[in-house]
């Protein structure tokens, strides 16, 4: 072999290993940041499926210890990127039952502060067993949160979501209604609209039992002192003895439509509502008997509770009833639009169907649609994969066959 040919051979072979080594650097897959890498992007969400979070600290916000926060930092240590304030948190537990079987428990809840790039907060309220039925088991999750969550407790979850959200005109004052444990995302819309728009007109009226169950009072009192145009009302429906106080602060009673025309100045506002069932149900009709404009009015009902507007109505019964087919359950059944939603309809058959906010924002409960068509008459604000379906906002337009 000449020593040309020999140089030849050399040439080739570092040719090709400098083309391995590209090859390889640009095929190569790169290990996931996220764990567990499940689920779908959703329009501006910051990452799809569940991630890991660390609990960095938590601290009681009342005087009753009943509402404590929740800090979170992501265990990639990735910053994190901006949310919406009034959005809200799906957590994916494995909790046991009254019967010590582990089952996956999906849970919401709302951020409750303004975007930190570092951490997320949320504010759990604990939840007893009802006084008037003491036989029957206490919240779960929020009981878990309280006894068991502590710092560097790992806990996995989704991306926030959820429209109910502060609108971007700050010429028009937002009227923000919560009860009890509800302020939680009033007080997230207020610190985040203050910090950029520090003069914009704000009305709080904030609805507790007593004194002892307010939560970011200190944050309240000085974000009143320095932005004049932040008014807060402060309503007890049963004050302690001595603690009815009546001034431009504080009301006694229940924030009703008597209230609001008292202290609103005139003119328009937009509402933004949160909190327990009976005070949804009499409030957000009352506002609009009181003549608000319907796309004034937003609101967020706890849990399963949803508020039924004239402008809804109610479904006239089906002549010929449509066939729902749920196919890992091995179940045909007929439809009659005797239920609000596909979710709701499923649950009163007693099958089991992964949930979260049960308002076609969290899409826990999306579904594989394998034939058939639905319809959503209050529009969704997750984005539904083809070929399937959301199940607690979805309605069959005809005979349908479900993977669950």
């Amino acid at each position: 072999m000449t020593a040309l040919a020999l140089l030849g051979y050399i040439s080739a072979a570092l040719l090709a290993q400098v083309i391995v080594a590209i090859l390889f650097t640009a095929l190569r897959r790169r290990p996931p940041l996220l764990e567990p890498a499940q689920g779908r992007s959703l329009p501006n969400a910051a990452w799809a499926g569940l991630r890991a979070f660390r609990v960095r600290s938590r601290e009681d916000e009342d005087d009753a210890t009943s509402q404590t926060s929740f800090y979170l930092e992501p265990v990639d240590q990735q910053p994190l990127a901006p949310y919406r304030a009034g959005q809200f948190l799906t957590f994916q537990l494995e909790l046991p039952d009254a019967q010590g079987e582990v089952k996956r428990v999906t849970r919401c809840y709302s951020l409750s502060d303004r975007h930190d790039p570092q951490a997320f907060r949320i504010t759990v309220k604990r939840v007893p067993a009802p006084c008037d039925r003491p036989d029957l088991p206490p919240g779960l999750v929020s009981n878990y949160f309280h006894d068991k969550v502590a710092p560097s407790s790992i806990l996995q979850l989704r991306a926030p979501a959820g429209a109910f959200v502060l609108g971007d005109d700050s010429s028009v004052p937002a009227v923000l209604i919560a009860g009890g444990i509800g302020i939680t995302p009033l007080f997230a819309m207020a610190r985040a609209a203050l910090a950029t728009h520090p003069g914009r007109a704000l009305h709080l009226f904030y609805g507790v039992r007593d004194l002892r169950e307010l939560v970011f009072e200190a944050d309240l009192l000085a974000m009143k002192q320095q932005h004049p145009n932040f008014h807060v009302t402060i309503v007890q429906s049963c004050p302690l003895p001595g603690k009815a106080e009546g001034d431009s602060f504080h009301a006694t009673g229940f924030i009703d439509v008597a209230l609001l025309r008292r202290v609103l100045p005139r003119g328009r506002h937009n509402f933004y509502v949160c909190g327990p069932p009976p005070m949804m149900a009499s409030l957000v009709p009352a506002l609009l008997e009181w003549g608000v404009a319907g796309d004034a009015v937003h609101y967020e009902a706890f849990g399963p509770a949803s508020i039924q507007s004239t402008e809804q109505g109610i479904a006239a019964p089906l002549e010929t009833a449509i066939k729902i087919q749920f196919v890992t359950s091995a179940r045909t059944l007929s439809w009659t639009s005797a239920d609000k939603n596909l979710l709701d309809f499923a649950e009163r058959h007693g099958i089991t169907v992964d949930s979260g906010c049960r308002s076609g924002s969290c899409g826990t409960c999306e579904t594989a649609l394998t034939a058939g068509e639905v319809r959503y008459p209050q529009p969704s604000s997750f984005e539904v994969a083809k070929g399937h379906c959301l199940l607690c906002v979805a309605v069959p337009t005809g005979d349908l066959v479900l993977q669950a």
